[in-house]
């Protein structure tokens, strides 16, 4: 111990001699950290207006709604958007209701031991799987077992089995976050388990598990390998056909045909649209799901 310490009768501050080093790391490792997140942010916006300002001042509602051309230039999108929303939509109808109540299960009622070990890494290694082993697991199942072909149901369930594991895990991990003084005080207020996962619990994680939905929901709209293997690279022909039997091809499989094997004219053009549409769709789709964030956050500060 130094004198002054023992003057003093206070040990001595073992971040005193590196005070200064430290303040200065301190300021350094902040400007490293604010150069990164800026440059990040600003090569996404730029990125974002790229894509977008070739396509967006080129869109006419006739190639929204218009009908593909094979051949001929001023072919449009309208069946392949039509058909991204419609499986996109089947898709999360299956898999929201089956992720949720997966990750709610190993959360709240699995029991501690290895074999729920074992499924916890299974889900989390199928959640990295890439999407097209889940498009040959759409070809053995639909095409080959059922033999129903490449229709929009193929698709939208594979694509369904592409969302769970990674529903899964993040409703699992959302449920655990929440505060187990909340949990208890539910309990203590006389909550039976299900009043308590609907009324406390999924309310509480609410925020993170549509974060969860948002990224699923953007994956499964731009996806195109599980697409092309289970629904196909073409449509019906039609601009409103509900039938799930129907062909599927989505707007990104037909973004990447036509920048790969059409042979119309205008291809680049159809491309810098179609792109332009995808990314602000996909844009839409996040924005839709956080309103009820917005709605969910109001209610919980009044």
């Amino acid at each position: 111990m130094s004198a002054r310490g023992k003057i003093s009768g206070k040990p001595p501050n073992p971040f005193a001699s590196g005070r200064s080093l430290n303040h200065w790391s301190n300021r350094l490792f902040t400007l490293v950290v604010w150069v990164i997140g800026i440059c990040t942010v600003l090569f996404i916006c730029g990125l974002l207006f790229l894509i977008l300002q070739k396509g967006l001042p080129k869109l006419e509602w006739s190639f929204l709604f218009g009908l593909p051309s094979e051949i001929e230039e001023g072919g449009g999108i309208g069946p392949t958007l039509f058909n991204s929303v419609y499986v996109l939509v089947i898709s999360l109808v299956i898999s929201i209701p089956l992720g949720m109540a997966a990750g709610i299960y190993l959360a709240e009622f699995a029991p501690d031991n290895k074999f729920i070990a074992f499924v916890r890494i299974c889900v989390e290694g199928l959640a990295s799987v890439p999407s097209i082993i889940f498009g040959l697991f759409g070809i053995a199942i639909f095409v080959e077992a059922f033999q129903i072909g490449l229709t929009i149901l193929g698709g939208a369930v594979s694509l369904a089995f592409l969302n769970l594991p990674v529903l899964t895990r993040v409703t699992e991990e959302a449920i655990r976050a929440v505060p187990p003084e909340m949990k208890n005080a539910s309990f203590a207020l006389g909550g039976t388990h299900l009043q308590t996962i609907r009324r406390v619990l999924i309310p509480v994680a609410l925020n993170s598990i549509i974060t969860g939905i948002c990224l699923v929901a953007g994956r499964a709209f731009g996806e195109s390998a599980v697409i092309i293997l289970t629904a196909g690279v073409t449509t019906s022909g039609e601009m409103w056909d509900f039938s799930l039997f129907s062909p599927g091809e989505t707007l990104a499989v037909h973004l990447w045909y036509v920048q790969s094997e059409a042979i119309v004219p205008d291809a680049t053009d159809i491309a810098e649209k179609a792109a332009a549409v995808l990314v602000f769709a996909v844009l839409l789709i996040n924005v839709i799901f956080r309103v009820p964030l917005w709605l969910n956050s109001r209610k919980t500060r009044t």
